[in-house]
């Protein structure tokens, strides 16, 4: 009867990454197993292998013996070279689900006689992300830490992660716009051993499970969630708006990575919150166009609406979603009723250039010289090559040396100074010259058109060394500049010293 055991041979390639390493595996390849049927050689973390190991193996695994089998594991497929690829065949194992992970973590423990909470699991569960490794190693590390009994708080503190219940107050706290108890329910969080940038991190995945639910309400059927945060989650996502939702997700990526680099972590994390909460109750751009339009009355310009370019209408912000911002407020009310200063500084920006209509990239440039932004205008004349230009749309060819943010920085300032939104790409392809590039070509077209002039010719023979340095085109006779090689032609030949 035909044995259908193997002999296993394993290795750790982020220990062994050398090249000698490859041939002592490669030397035992040709010689059958004893018992066995197959000779298995599992390379575990196989992208840790350096250029040369790889170089070693591709002779065996082009042509490998028949009883011989390589099984390759590693996270980062991508830096496994193409070479080796090509020789193997791929398998992406999919991450476990969460119901999945939890019913095999209580599984084990059980088996372990190891008494542990359905929130501790779910804990454990999401914090692996899908790894049945991970997971088993923390379930072992909580055992350890619990001595016996697992409990949910006990695994919050060990992995350094904050209190669901005070996650979720604390996004309460900050979608309403109340700075103070946000602070406060950090610090609690921070003084029971969560790190800054672990408690922001649960804000945006709160933020992130708050809009998956407005958008699938299905995702609230996930049993990896306890019952506070489906209940809960169920009813920020019918208050707050996408636009709220959007703007706290960028503003939390953007602060977990200001947290994770500052020297004190919990104070940035305390200032993210309080720009979390000051922003709770800010308009977005479109609202307060729309309430600066409301505030001057029939005669103030009005932003573009319905198919030919408009918005629709804004919804509702912050936490409830009848509840209209202080400021938006402040501009449906009656004008006996508004502060006079409520609107002063954007009223300002807003009626300088309101709603601008560009019909060619050199009028944006045009307003950013006006606005006085020199950097941004001298960006966008040496740096944009114009494939596509329409009102509210740029489409770029960058130049080689062009700052990476530079489409981003265009739209942002051209929203701001036109009031409607731009969208600005690069694209492939070739474009028109940059505006540095044709103002260069016109001055070396009249710089050649000068010089072909006989009385400039002249003068510059008689005297050797003698360059011209500078043209200037005197404002009574604009057409004096304007000489090109034909023009010079007409004009009358140098015959003698008086005509010069």
């Amino acid at each position: 009867m035909e044995s259908r055991h193997v002999d296993v041979v394993e290795m750790d390639a982020a220990s062994h990454t050398g090249v000698a390493d490859v041939r002592n595996i490669l030397e035992t390849v040709h010689y059958a197993p004893v018992m066995a049927r197959y000779k298995v050689f599992i390379i575990d973390e196989v992208h840790m292998l350096s250029t040369s190991a790889f170089n070693a193996f591709l002779k065996t695994l082009e042509e490998p013996p028949p009883h011989v089998k390589f099984v390759f594991a590693t996270t980062e497929l991508r830096k496994v070279p193409v070479t080796v690829l090509s020789r193997c065949q791929s398998f992406s194992l999919r991450r476990v689900k969460a119901e999945e992970m939890t019913a095999h973590l209580a599984k084990i423990s059980a088996a372990e006689e190891v008494a542990i909470e359905d929130e501790a699991l779910a804990v454990i569960a999401r914090a692996s992300e899908g790894s049945v490794r991970d997971a088993l190693s923390l379930l072992d590390q909580s055992i350890a830490h619990g001595q016996g009994r697992v409990e949910a708080q006990a695994v919050r503190a060990m992995l350094g992660l904050a209190d669901r219940g005070g996650v979720l107050d604390l996004f309460d706290a900050v979608m309403r716009g109340d700075a103070a108890a946000a602070l406060d329910g950090f610090r609690a969080s921070h003084d029971a051993g969560a790190e800054p940038a672990a408690v922001l991190a649960d804000l945006a995945e709160t933020v992130h499970l708050v809009t998956r639910i407005k958008l699938a309400p299905k995702a609230a059927d996930d049993p990896a969630l306890s019952e506070s945060e489906r209940l809960r989650g169920k009813e920020f996502a019918d208050k707050l708006s996408m636009r709220a939702l959007s703007r706290a997700w960028q503003m939390l990526l953007k602060g977990i990575s200001e947290t994770q680099v500052a020297v004190k972590p919990a104070q940035a994390a305390d200032m993210v919150l309080v720009r979390l909460a000051y922003a709770a109750d800010l308009p977005t751009p479109d609202e307060a166009l729309r309430a600066l339009a409301r505030q001057g009355g029939d005669d103030a310009p009005r932003p573009p609406s319905g198919p030919s370019g408009g918005h629709p209408a804004p919804e509702p912000m912050g936490p409830g979603a009848g509840r209209a911002s202080p400021a938006f407020a402040a501009a449906r009310a009656p004008e006996s009723a508004q502060a006079p200063q409520a609107y002063s500084r954007p009223a300002a920006r807003a009626e300088a250039e309101p709603w601008i209509r560009l019909q060619r990239f050199e009028d944006l440039v045009a307003l950013a010289t006006k606005h006085r932004d020199i950097i941004l205008q001298t960006q966008m004349s040496r740096h944009v090559r114009v494939v596509r230009f329409e009102d509210g749309r740029l489409e770029f060819q960058p130049t080689a040396d062009a700052p990476p943010d530079l489409a981003g920085a265009i739209a942002k300032k051209a929203q701001e100074w036109t009031g409607q939104r731009w969208m600005v790409s690069v694209v492939s392809g070739e474009g028109a010259p940059t505006i540095q590039e044709r103002e260069q070509a016109e001055e070396a077209a009249l710089m050649a058109g000068v010089q072909a002039h006989p009385h400039v010719r002249a003068i510059l023979e008689r005297a050797p060394g003698a360059k011209i340095v500078d043209i200037r085109v005197r404002a009574e006779e604009p057409e004096a500049a304007a000489v090109d090689a034909a023009g010079a032609e007409a004009l009358p030949p140098v015959e003698d010293d008086d005509d010069l």
